[in-house]
Order: structure tokens, then sequence, then C-alpha cells
């Protein structure tokens, strides 16, 4: 179980350690703690915020999926078969790597935030997250929603929330010519399904209704969202989603036998029981007289990471079924489901990716091609592609990200500016505008909201993993993730206090009136701009800033963005 009071606030592959016991207030655990007959089980919660909301937390909402069940597809968990269960924390997360592991592989729990005392035929309406963590890291612990909730409820339109672990690393996307034949790609996002058709059948107990949920993630879980809506399964589960900086494009998607390089060198590394069973890893892992435990799998998982050549060697594939084709091409098609949304991105998205140690012209080049393009295209297309697409993004560090800082390098090469730039496009705000303007979701006739993320950025953070110590903070600007502190209220994470909790407010009201009302403008909480509907006759985003929230053109870097999505396929977008 993972206690309340200190948070690993890990999202994507930069860990954010926000130590937030002030600004989530005391957890009250005592003899009248909050009790919910599930099936025939009694479960056992606890107060938070001083007893204005419940929490029912580490409830299975699939079977275990160790030994035999290792990876395998979820298997959906009916029954508790206990007459009273301890709900009162978070689960394990999933097995990961430090600093946010070791977790356990016993790990699929969603966990409940609801208004005291709700009855089962309050029907309020349900925000399911899904956290990020570039799908090797992630702990739904680290987002602690009674903030949110709470102030759902004092704005009168309460809501129920939901949070989800999925499996991670090789264990939640194996990659290669096993997973394939086994139906083994994507677990994670078969995980994610499970925990949604969970909500589906029990959360009226709870006080929600089935009916009115808004599915909701950052990064890896925003680009989790984005991949379960381009499969028809979603249909009927959820009725409005929330991406915050991440869409199905933010890895490339690549075939399911691409990343077998990775898988061998995970293999390889498995004790001897099963590394020499190169071609039938699976059943080895299986089989509990092999004696692989979840150690022997990090070891593993951390040699696998160490040898590979790209960065993000775990990640949704093309599977025949969940992705049957390229992103891009399934949303040119229509084939996703048809709901009200809200898409967004931060200024500085690439800062988060782009190395410090990036210092020359052949060096982006080569990261890019390795980590972003297409095996399907030719080697020549590709080149030209990416010359043109670093003649569009100069080394003029005034264009660069962070944005808005003149020529300053932080002590870093001017190219780490431009790389910086050119990954928060690839990345992010190319395919949101895809989705948005290019194509799809506007001309369908769906409800669009956009936002651009401006700051100021929550604090404190911990430099990106890659490289150590960056040479300053600053050199991050308004750093991918930065909005999640505003999303959950965390006033303790706030640089700029009562100018930045002003903004933690307003986001919440609009976040909160979305998912109740289907717009962010339903006229209840704190007075706050109208926020537009995305129009393609005068495309809009939201500019979301302490000191300046308002409607601003959806222009910039037009000709650099076009470009990259006039070559969708190049980029596997």
């Amino acid at each position: 179980m993972t206690n309340f009071f200190i948070l690993s606030f890990c999202m994507s592959s930069l860990t954010f350690q926000l130590i937030l016991l002030a600004a989530i207030g005391t957890v009250l655990i005592n003899a009248q703690s909050p009790t919910l007959q599930l099936g025939n089980t009694t479960l056992n919660g606890t107060y938070l915020l001083n007893g204005s909301v419940e929490f029912f937390g580490a409830i299975p909402y699939a079977e275990p999926p160790i030994g035999a069940l290792r990876f395998k597809s979820p298997i959906k968990k009916y029954e508790l078969n206990v007459s009273t269960f301890n709900a009162t924390q978070f689960g394990s997360p999933c097995l990961q790597l430090p600093p946010t592991g070791p977790g356990s592989e016993d790990c699929l729990f969603v966990n409940i935030f609801r208004p005291k005392g709700l009855s089962s035929h309050a029907a309020l309406p349900v925000m399911v997250w899904i956290h990020g963590g570039g799908f090797k890291f992630g702990n739904p612990s680290s987002y602690n929603a009674a903030a949110l909730v709470s102030q759902s409820i004092s704005r009168g339109t309460p809501v129920l929330y939901v949070s989800m672990a999925y499996r991670l690393g090789p264990l939640g996307f194996p990659q290669g010519v096993e997973a394939a034949n086994k139906g083994a790609l994507n677990l994670a996002l078969q995980d994610q399904l499970t925990a949604l058709q969970w909500v589906r059948r029990n959360i009226g107990v709870f006080g929600g209704n089935k009916d009115k949920v808004t599915l909701f993630g950052e990064s890896g879980g925003a680009a989790s969202v984005a991949a379960l809506q381009v499969n028809n399964k979603l249909k009927g589960l959820i009725r409005a989603l929330i991406l915050e900086s991440g869409t199905t494009s933010l890895i490339p998607t690549f075939g399911g036998t691409h990343r077998q390089d990775d898988w061998d060198n995970f293999a390889t590394a498995l004790p001897p029981s099963c590394s020499h069973r190169r071609h039938d890893v699976f059943d080895c892992l299986q089989d509990p007289s092999s004696q692989v435990s979840s150690t022997d799998l990090l070891t593993a998982v951390s040699a696998a990471n160490s040898a590979a050549d790209e960065d993000y060697p775990w990640a949704p594939t093309l599977d025949h079924d969940f992705l049957p084709d390229l992103p891009s091409s399934l949303l040119q098609a229509g084939k996703y489901t048809h709901v009200p949304m809200i898409i967004g991105n931060n200024l500085d998205e690439g800062t988060y990716f782009a190395t410090p140690l990036t210092n020359s012209t052949s060096f982006i080049r080569d990261h890019m091609i390795m980590n972003f393009t297409s095996p399907n295209s030719s080697a020549s297309k590709v080149g030209r592609v990416a010359d043109q697409l670093l003649q569009l993004y100069p080394d003029i560090p005034a264009l660069g990200s962070p944005y808005n800082t003149g020529n300053k390098t932080f002590g870093l090469s001017s190219q780490f500016k431009r790389y910086s730039a050119i990954l928060g496009d690839i990345m992010f705000h190319a395919p949101s505008r895809f989705a948005t303007q290019t194509m799809t979701f506007v001309k369908a006739g769906v409800p669009v909201y956009t936002y651009l993320f401006t700051g100021p950025v929550a604090r404190p953070l911990s430099p990106p993993p890659y490289s150590g110590e960056p040479a300053s903070l600053d050199n991050l600007g308004v750093v991918h993730t930065g909005e999640v502190p505003y999303v959950y209220n965390f006033t303790a994470a706030f640089k700029e206090g009562d100018v930045a909790a002003a903004l933690g407010r307003m986001m919440v009201d609009y976040w909160v009136s979305f998912a109740t009302s289907l717009t962010p403008n339903d006229g209840h909480g704190i007075q706050r701009p109208d926020w537009c509907k995305y129009s393609l006759d005068a495309p809009m985003n939201l500019e979301l800033n302490s000191n300046k929230t308002a409607m601003i053109s959806d222009t910039y870097r037009s000709e650099q963005i076009k470009y990259i999505n006039d070559n969708a396929r190049v980029f596997s977008h």
C-alpha cells in the first residue's frame, strides 16, 4: 500500500518529486470511516480534507497478472471474495525501475475519490484519470484528487474521480514476434480498457453515473486515451475526453515486431532458466517452476533500457486490434469515438525530452531519424524530410524553446533550444493541430476546446534524468507536465503563490465544468474567460496563464507544423 503523505509525482520520462502534504490536507482514519458494499464485500475507506471527501483505494479491477497470467490479457475481476476489504490506501504501483519503483506485478487497481455521504442513487458525473510516465513509470498515488473533488462540491457540480494502474515497460508493452503471435501486444491498453469496463459495471454503487464518464490523461496517459479513442471498444464507455500534452502520435507508432531487438535484449538478461528459451520466453515466464522473480524482471528491464538505441523501447504498437493502422490514417477515416474533447499542450514541451548534451546539427538529425521517423519510409526520403525540417528550425536561439527567452542559452549549446523546438512540435503541437485543423474532429462536427498552457510553472522540480543536473531549471521553460499541479490544485507546488493558486482554481473549474456539462463554460465557480469552441474559420486556443488567460490565435509556427503534418507517415504519426 502507498502512504498518502509523501507522494512521488512521476510523469513521462521526467520525475517530479512533490512533497504535497500542505496541498492535500490531512488524512483522517477513525472508527467512523466510510464503508460501502460492493457485491458481497464491505469496503472500508477513509476520509480526506477534514471529512469532506471519501477515498476507496486499491480495488482490483482484474486478476493479478502474475504466474500463469504474466504477459496475458487482463482477466476481469468480478468479486473480491472477502467479507471486508481495506480500501484506505492506494495499491502498489505497477512494476517499474527506480526512482519510482520497484512496485509490484500485482497492481491492477482502481482508486475512487467521492463527496462524503454520497448515495448510490446520486448518479454524479465521473472523471477517470490515466497517469503518464512514458509507458515506463507512473503511479496513481502521485495524483491526490481530494482538492479537485472538494472544489467540484463547493462550485455546486460534484464529481467522482477514478484513477487506475496499468502494466508498464515490457510487461505492459511487450514487443516482437512472440508477443504478436500470442496476441500480447498493447497489454497496457487492454488493462486500461478493462478498468473502464469495471467503472461501467460498478461506479453506480459509489454514486457515479456510468453514462457520464470523462476520460482524461497527461503525456503517456493522454496518448493512451487517444489510442483508446481510435478503438471501437471504447464506444459506450465514455462521453468526453481530455488530452493533456499527448496524442497517439506522442511516440511513433511502429509495427509490433519493429522493436524486436529491445525484446531480445530483455529476454537475454533474464535468468538462465528463461534466457536460453528465446522463442518461447512467454511460456517460461508463466511457468512457476522457472522461478523468475519480479526483481529478475526489473534487472532485465534495466539491461534492455540501457541497450536500446532509441529512447522509447516500450510503447503502443500496430497490432491489428487496438491500433490496426497509423493514428493519422484512422483519424482521417473517421474511425474514432466521436465525443466532445479538450486538447492542449504546454508552451515548452520539447525541453523535457531534448538532452542538454545536444550540441550540433548532426546530433539532432541522427537522434530525430532514430527516434521519430518510420522504417517504412525510404532512407532517402527520411533524409530529405529531416534536412528540410532542420532548415525550418534554424539555429537561432531567439527562435528556440524555451520560447520568449531571447538569445539566452542557459550555459548550453544553442542547439538545445533548436532541438527542443523541433521535439515539441513533432511530439505535441503538430499532432494536436493535425487532429483539429488538418482534418478530423472539427470537420466531423465534434466539439473541441483547445488550450496552450503558458505558466507560471509549478515548483519544485527535480532535474531531467537523462544527463543529471541541467545547467539551470530555467532552461526548461513552461515545461511538459507543468500544468498537472494546476489541474489537481496542488497549491503547495506553485511557484508564485496566490496568483498561481488562482489559475489552479480556474483550471479545475474549466475541467470539472466540461466533465459535468460538456462545456467548460457552465457559469459555476470563479469568474473566468469564456472558452470558445475550436473553429476552422478562426482557429483559437485558450491561453492558460495566471496573468492573461484569454483566447489567442492558433497560428504559431504554422509553416513548420504544416510541414510535419504533411509528412505524417514519415514521422509514424
